[in-house]
């Protein structure tokens, strides 16, 4: 994806804290992980900045939208855990098991019955290998998972801040102002419905569905995430 949007744009990407080269130390929390895309925003000096988050870094992008709108022309937020209700996050983890394959789904419930506290990155990391094939429309044909790490600490800590913080985040984005884009994918274990629920809080925001792509759509269509951007840039009034 990011290959795609640097033809057209100049993209900076980075590391959250966590895993290296970023640093490895918290405090894992979403008011650290926004004064970090902050830090990174002003160190880059951009005026009009498009912000782009994935899956969780929608869902924190979201909250840099809410809070730091001054640094933003406009915000994305791409098939994102969403804030309306528990943000889709029953139905996405029902789709993920309804999706894995029967003879793992056992091995499945017992990591995910794991406390987050005490789950390793193995432990992230084969829960992953066993749900990947379910973030495609086609779990029959996905990709291969590619090489991976994860943070337990940083999983843990995140993951508890964003349920409990989903009420904040829903009326802050009452009060946001900036032009958003949220989408959907038909596809994806993430339900359309919760994307669009979350779509509706903000006043300047629109939901955008891609159909027939799963979480990934970069990869399942290559182009539809930049068309999207430059819809948005357009509305933004940001120079492509």
């Amino acid at each position: 994806m990011v290959v795609e949007l640097a033809d057209r744009y100049e993209v900076a990407v980075f590391q959250q804290r966590g895993l290296p080269p970023s640093t490895e130390d918290g405090p894992f929390t979403i008011a650290r992980a926004v004064a970090d895309v902050d830090a990174i925003l002003k160190g880059l000096g951009w005026k009009r900045s498009l912000l782009l988050g994935h899956s969780w870094g929608g869902h924190l992008a979201l909250h840099v939208a809410a809070s730091r709108p001054e640094l933003l022309a406009a915000v994305m937020a791409l098939d994102p855990v969403g804030a309306a209700d528990d943000g889709g996050l029953t139905a996405f983890s029902e789709a993920l098991t309804a999706r894995a394959a029967p003879e793992r789904r056992e091995r499945l419930e017992q990591l995910h019955a794991i406390p987050d506290a005490e789950a390793t990155e193995a432990d992230h990391l084969e829960l992953m290998r066993i749900v990947w094939p379910g973030y495609f429309a086609h779990p029959a044909s996905a990709p291969a998972m590619p090489s991976i790490r994860a943070c337990a600490a940083a999983s843990a800590g995140l993951w508890a801040e964003l349920v409990a913080l989903m009420p904040t985040l829903a009326v802050d984005l009452g009060a946001t102002q900036l032009p958003m884009t949220l989408i959907g994918c038909t596809g994806s274990p993430i339900p359309v419905e919760a994307v669009r629920r979350t779509a509706d809080l903000a006043p300047h925001a629109e939901l955008e569905v891609f159909e027939g792509v799963g979480h990934f759509p970069w990869l399942e269509q290559p182009g539809l995430v930049v068309a999207a951007m430059d819809r948005l840039a357009r509305r933004a009034d940001v120079p492509t």
